[in-house]
Formats: structure tokens, C-alpha cells, sequence
């Protein structure tokens, strides 16, 4: 039978070649092209057109393209008795990471200030602040926010973890659900990497703004619509937050006459901390993919009422 990639505005070549490659034997076919919709029972996708997925009769798995799954979930159609699989690349991990604490080291080091100082020709050093005297606090202690706490506290930050259940991490102070205000309050630097859920959306506010340290400093990573950017814009305003480095906005690309593009405590980049490479992937997606026709176990299956 056969597998089809869905994905509008994106481009499908690079997956259907690293799946052909892993087994010559699949039948990878592309929307909106496939021959025989009818013949398609599984589907890799990314931000489906809504309602598109119930034209698939035979379809019996739905596969995310990447290791979040609110673009599949967001359509109110999806056939609620078709497992839903997402990706989890280990190289997706390290990307993070890297990124991550790149943009940790960026505030911690004062370059952000220096960036402004540069602009008014102002030379005025400041004394440095210490790795191990900045403490950073990551919200969603998934696979990806398990392994950037561990490896940030390994390179010396102290680390705080928030997730909806207390998980238990060496080297890093760990908080449930109810404890949010607590984790909050210690953190120098706030990292985002929740899943979006109707919990999460709009979590990046006023209300979590206020609790944080004075002058704290916000990285995002996970998604637009974690942040409410009229309050964040409000914050930098006031001083609360010092400042902020966004990787993912509501709306992608960002448009051109938004205010974050010109503003001097905001660094923008273009959705690109962590990108999936089909060809690190194909080998658990093919599997996936005889798992469901043997019956057996799928991997990495979402709990499709908690979104992830």
C-alpha cells in the first residue's frame, strides 16, 4: 500500500527521496498528486489542509513531519481513531541545544547591551556576569527539554525545569504543574520549549512576566502562539524583561511591518533553532510504517487529548 507526504509549502522531494532510500520498496507518494488516495494508508504531514485526511479511506496512521504535532491537531476534522506519530531525531536535540545556549550566552555575556551601546558609539565595558551565577529556567521537560536542561547545567548554568508532572533530572531543580510561580521567580533566563496545548497558548504573558527576576530575559523556541506579544512589548517597555530572543511568531514569516523587526531589545530569527533532516528520520518513519501493517506498537505515539 501506499504513503503519501503531505505538506503545502514545503518542499516534499528531499522526504520522498530519504524514504525511497531507506526501502525502495515503499510506494511514496505526494499530495496533492497521489494516483490512488483510496490506496493511502498512512500519511506524513505538515499543516494539512483542514478536513483533508477524512478523503483518505484506508488511511490507519498520521505521521508529523516534525516533533511537534499542533499543526496536525489544529484541524478540527481529524479522525480521532487514527494514531498519531510524531519524530524524535537525536540531531534535532543537539540543534536546540546549540541554540539555545548560544542565545543564553548572548545575554549572559552582555552582547545584547553592547549591541544597543554600539548603535550610540557608547564604549562603557561592564563586569562580565558568571555562567555559573546565571540560573536558567526551561519550561516542557520533553525529550528535547530533557536533554537542553541536561547538557546547559553540564556547561555550568544552573538549570530549573518546569513540566506539567515532576520529572526527575541529575544536575537540575524540577517543578510540577502547580509550582509555576516558584520556578518562575528564580529564573535569570527563560526558555521555551512546552508543547502547544489549550493550556500553554498565550502562558508567555503578563501574568508569568511579572513573576519573573527584574530585567530576566525570554528565549522562545517552541511556538508563536506560546507568547502574547502585545504584553512582551509591555514588559520590555517597562523593564521587567531586559530582553528576548524569538525563533517563532504567530504568524511565519514575519511580516514585514512588525514591530519586533526594529526593536532594540528583540533578536529575531527565521524559525531555524532546530530544523528536521528527512534523512536522519526516514529509518523510524519506514518502521512506523510496517509497524502499522504487521499491528504492531508504534513509536512515539501522541496522547492526542494532552496535543503531544
Amino acid at each position: 500500500m501506499t504513503i503519501s507526504i503531505v505538506c503545502p509549502g514545503r518542499d516534499p522531494e528531499p522526504w520522498r527521496l530519504a524514504l525511497k532510500q531507506v526501502d525502495r520498496s515503499l510506494d511514496v507518494q505526494v499530495w496533492p498528486h497521489e494516483r490512488a488516495r483510496e490506496e493511502i494508508e498512512f500519511a506524513l504531514c505538515w499543516d494539512q489542509p483542514e478536513g483533508l485526511l477524512r478523503d483518505y479511506a484506508q488511511l490507519k496512521c498520521i505521521c508529523s513531519m516534525g516533533a511537534g504535532v499542533d499543526h496536525l491537531l489544529k484541524d478540527r476534522t481529524l479522525p480521532h481513531n487514527i494514531p498519531v506519530v510524531r519524530i524524535v531525531d537525536p540531531s534535532l536535540a543537539k540543534s536546540m541545544f546549540e541554540y539555545i545556549s548560544a542565545a543564553a550566552r548572548y545575554f549572559q555575556r552582555d552582547l545584547d547591551v553592547y549591541s544597543r551601546q554600539q548603535a550610540q558609539m557608547d564604549w562603557r565595558p561592564h563586569s562580565p556576569g558568571l555562567v555559573a551565577g546565571t540560573t536558567i529556567g526551561v519550561m516542557g521537560l520533553g525529550k528535547l527539554g530533557e536533554y537542553v536542561a541536561t547538557r546547559l547545567q553540564e556547561i555550568g548554568f544552573r538549570v530549573l525545569g518546569w513540566s506539567r508532572e515532576r520529572k526527575i533530572i541529575d544536575g537540575v531543580t524540577t517543578y510540577a504543574q502547580q509550582q509555576l510561580h516558584e520556578f518562575v521567580s528564580q529564573a535569570d533566563i527563560l526558555v521555551c520549549l512546552l508543547p502547544l496545548t489549550h493550556q500553554t497558548r498565550g502562558i508567555l504573558g503578563e501574568s508569568l512576566f511579572s513573576r519573573l527576576p527584574a530585567s530576566a530575559c525570554l528565549i522562545n523556541v517552541a511556538r508563536g502562539e506560546h507568547l502574547v506579544e502585545a504584553d512582551l512589548l509591555a514588559a520590555l517597555e517597562l523593564g521587567q524583561l531586559r530582553g528576548a530572543c524569538l525563533d517563532v511568531f504567530t504568524q511565519e514569516p514575519l511580516p514585514q511591518d512588525h514591530p519586533f523587526w526594529h526593536h532594540e531589545k528583540i533578536l529575531v530569527t527565521p524559525h531555524c533553532a532546530s530544523v528536521t533532516d528527512p534523512a536522519a528520520v526516514a529509518v523510524q518513519i519506514a518502521q512506523n510504517y510496517r509497524l502499522m501493517r504487521s499491528g504492531g506498537v508504534l513509536m512515539n505515539e501522541v496522547n492526542v487529548d494532552r496535543g503531544y
